[in-house]
């Protein structure tokens, strides 16, 4: 049987090649689109077409937001059990790759920062799930298998939840616990302190069985063993949500420079 050494040695030797890379000199909607959903009891509501100023792509780079308005308003917004969104006057930027940029492991990064943080319901995120998730958009016939079995598993790269730390955001992936709607968010999480406001590169790859966590390319976290457990094809999350009802001031941004995903040659 061959060394684990010597297969480590040969995988690290293979060199990366970008399959996707989206700078944002656009909004591009062949690598993107606007995702309207209600999880977690979220308080904002999803809106298209960048409304009330939520995404913007200028200078080169994506802005998603989170915005209060004046008054509540309608939300169109849907949980997975079919009920509506209550009215809200929060109105929020979530986009995906779903169904234009899928891929089977390799390695996705986002170069990213946030415009404040450590404020309270803040909840940016940039992650990954199941190209067979059953959630909306539903635009493919297979895409009917619930969270987080196998097709419709959770990688999570960048979470910052600003009511528990400023500069500090936590990475890694869901166990699934066989059933629907039941993962254990937290076994395999970590959390690390970073200066959210200046950019960074937030990474996850797949070496051999392991998922691997990096910030500006340096290892920080490792899933051993977990990453035989997402064979599907995943696709691309980014979103502001605002997780409770906590008062905001004015806006929150998060800046995105890039996104791509690259496999071994």
């Amino acid at each position: 049987m061959e060394p684990i050494e010597t297969k480590l040695n040969a995988l690290e030797n293979k060199e990366w090649e970008v399959d996707f890379l989206d700078n944002f000199e656009n909004f591009n909607t062949d690598n993107w689109q606007d995702q309207r959903i209600w999880v977690n009891n979220e308080t904002h509501c999803y809106v298209p077409g960048g409304a009330f100023g939520t995404r913007e792509v200028s200078d080169g780079s994506l802005k998603l937001k989170v915005v209060r308005i004046g008054e509540k308003i309608r939300c169109d917004n849907f949980d997975k059990n079919g009920k509506q969104h209550p009215e809200t006057r929060y109105m929020a930027g979530r986009i995906v790759t779903k169904n234009k940029k899928e891929f089977i492991k390799g390695k996705w990064t986002a170069k990213l920062k946030l415009a404040s943080n450590g404020e309270a319901s803040m909840f940016p995120a940039w992650w990954l799930l199941g190209a067979q998730n059953n959630e909306s958009p539903v635009q493919e016939p297979d895409e009917n298998i619930c969270w987080p079995l196998t097709g419709s598993g959770e990688i999570d790269i960048f979470e910052h939840h600003g009511d528990h730390q400023k500069d500090h955001f936590t990475t890694g992936a869901i166990k699934s616990l066989g059933e629907c709607d039941k993962g254990d968010w937290w076994s395999l999480r970590k959390g690390f302190d970073v200066t959210l406001n200046e950019y960074h590169e937030y990474s996850v790859e797949w070496e051999d069985s392991d998922l691997v966590y990096r910030v500006d390319g340096k290892e920080i976290y490792r899933n051993v063993g977990e990453g035989d457990n997402y064979p599907e094809k995943m696709f691309a999350i980014l979103n502001f949500a605002k997780i409770t009802d906590a008062p905001m001031k004015g806006e929150w941004v998060m800046e995105v420079d890039w996104v791509k995903h690259e496999f071994r040659k």
